[in-house]
């Protein structure tokens, strides 16, 4: 194997570890060896040759406390996904009945691919990661604070207890990087807890819109 490709393997190995945590903080079952997978680990399971079967890559996982809610991940092998791949993997998820998708492009989605997927929204609950955004955790970067997805029963406690509407909360966009690392959903609330040199913890909530 020469250099460029085991750069290129060690760079997919980051993503690969990275998304496994994100849909493990998504309440997702994750083992601790995929977790915990170092490089060697990961180029004997799917590199043993100088490229990467991506189709290998692709795994499902399921909620800890609801085994019907799944989500599937892929690994597109083209560099621009089109509508064909896009396709392939509705077909999957309508076959297998899992309505979630997450998708990890190495460098651009069309438009087309990009319309399909927004017309699928209806059914099917498709995202996707450029390869570069999953290079590093940013939610364990020292400037990122601790984010925590309130439940519907814990937004409505929270509403109820300091006596306000979810619009009087300060927002956060869908688009921002830790709400799509985390999957939040408009009107959902997220608890954010940042260190205080004076009050040790400073709490706050967001609404997504």
């Amino acid at each position: 194997m020469d250099t460029e490709a085991r750069t290129e393997v060690a760079r997919l190995w980051r993503v690969y570890k990275t998304i496994h945590q994100l849909v493990s903080h998504r309440g997702y079952l994750v083992s601790q060896s995929e977790l915990e997978m170092d490089l060697d680990t990961f180029r004997d399971t799917f590199a043993r040759t100088s490229d990467i079967d991506r189709d290998q890559l692709t795994f499902l996982v399921q909620k800890k406390d609801d085994p019907a809610d799944q989500l599937l991940v892929f690994f597109p092998k083209d560099k621009s996904v089109g509508v064909k791949p896009i396709r392939k993997y509705v077909e999957r998820m309508l076959t297998q009945n899992i309505p979630k998708g997450i998708i990890i492009f190495q460098q651009t989605m069309t438009s087309s691919a990009n319309k399909v997927i927004q017309g699928m929204s209806a059914k099917y609950h498709l995202e996707s990661f450029q390869e570069a955004e999953l290079l590093v955790n940013i939610t364990q970067h020292v400037l990122v604070p601790i984010h925590i997805v309130l439940s519907q029963e814990e937004k409505l406690a929270l509403l109820k207890r300091y006596r306000l509407k979810e619009t009087q909360l300060p927002r956060i966009q869908q688009t921002d990087p830790v709400a799509r690392y985390y999957g939040l959903k408009r009107g959902q609330v997220v608890k954010i807890m940042r260190n205080s040199e004076t009050s040790g913890r400073y709490v706050s909530y967001r609404l997504c819109l």
